[in-house]
């Protein structure tokens, strides 16, 4: 059985703690939140030793693993401090507010040989997994544009970032896991509207390596949730809700059934749309799942520090063409 321990209390929080008293070979046994309030109601709810000091979680629990979901400020420091003892970390996205802080976190879990995986749930959405097998299939041909649009009211969690660094990783590491390709120019306009601690609206154009373009549509600013993803390529284009999990596809009928034998695109027309039956499940349990089988096996973590670390810094270009209206090439990380 593996210890594992919560590190912040709050909307995700509690659903960390929630789902990990429910997995297989593990066991929670503590939380830690300055929150008194927070921390109470899962000390209770689950039967948790609590803590507002983190560290001392750390030093009497000896927790095999912890989940960190405390503000996106606080990451790097929770999570050295794990790291020091040789505990293994999920840590929520975006991995950490600054590049420098991300690499730091990166270096010391491999320095001290111990596992850090990064929350970006939207990989283990059952819609987007099944978009994989299609895409590794070569169902849609060769990629020409991806098109994300994630709205929603102002989250009352968020104090410490705009909505670029709090919002944007989520569609930019879909983009990567998608495509297999890394972004290499970027551009953004972004507004601030409402939120007085950051930008809360994005437009942004990505250029990726194999030539595809993408563009994110992002915002705190609509009343009610928006979560979809487009991809359109030689024979159609692929529809996804992240929230509902349907994934649809609509054909380019130009296609044909001899798609391979054409030597030249002749044009688009309106073909056939398949809705693709899919078992819809949580994504947080599917990625709590995974990190576990992880540990139980050595590794590799689910998302990678380094991809948490791709992420962060193209958000980050995004911020800073926002402010400069200047276009913004990014140079490639090393493997």
């Amino acid at each position: 059985m593996l210890k594992a321990a919560v590190i912040g209390v709050g909307a995700m929080g509690r659903n960390h703690a929630r789902i990990l008293t429910d997995l297989k070979d593990v066991r929670l046994v503590a939380a830690a939140d300055l929150d008194a309030e927070a921390l109470r109601f899962v000390v209770k709810r689950y039967g948790l030793h609590g803590y507002t000091d983190y560290r001392k979680l750390l030093e009497r629990e000896r927790p095999d693993f912890v989940c960190i979901c405390v503000p996106t400020s606080l990451h790097e420091e929770v999570a050295l401090a794990a790291i020091s003892r040789g505990v293994h970390i999920l840590v929520e996205k975006p991995i950490a507010t600054t590049v420098e802080a991300a690499r730091h976190m990166i270096a010391a879990a491999q320095a001290q040989g111990v596992l850090l995986s990064v929350g970006h749930i939207e990989r283990f959405n059952p819609v987007v997994q099944e978009l994989k097998q299609h895409l590794l299939a070569g169902e849609l041909g060769r990629l020409f544009h991806l098109h994300a649009r994630r709205l929603g009211p102002f989250p009352s969690r968020v104090r410490d970032i705009g909505v670029v660094v709090d919002l944007a990783p989520h569609d930019i590491d879909i983009m990567r896991f998608l495509t297999g390709s890394e972004i290499r120019r970027v551009y953004a306009e972004t507004t601030r509207n409402i939120h007085s601690h950051g930008e809360d609206s994005l437009f942004g154009l990505l250029r990726f390596s194999n030539n595809a373009t993408g563009s994110l549509e992002t915002n705190w600013l609509t009343p009610t949730k928006v979560r979809e993803l487009s991809l359109t390529g030689e024979k159609g284009m692929f529809r996804a809700d992240y929230l509902t999990q349907d994934l649809y596809f609509f054909e380019n009928s130009e296609a044909g059934i001899n798609w391979e034998s054409l030597q030249l695109l002749r044009g688009v027309s309106e073909g056939r749309m398949i809705r693709y039956p899919i078992q819809k499940r949580e994504p947080l349990h599917i990625e709590l799942e995974q990190f576990v089988a992880a540990l139980l096996n050595g590794g590799p973590p689910p998302v990678s520090g380094e991809d948490g670390l791709r992420a962060l810094t193209v958000a980050l270009a995004m911020v800073r063409s926002g402010l400069d209206h200047q276009v913004i090439v990014l140079e490639a990380e090393p493997a």
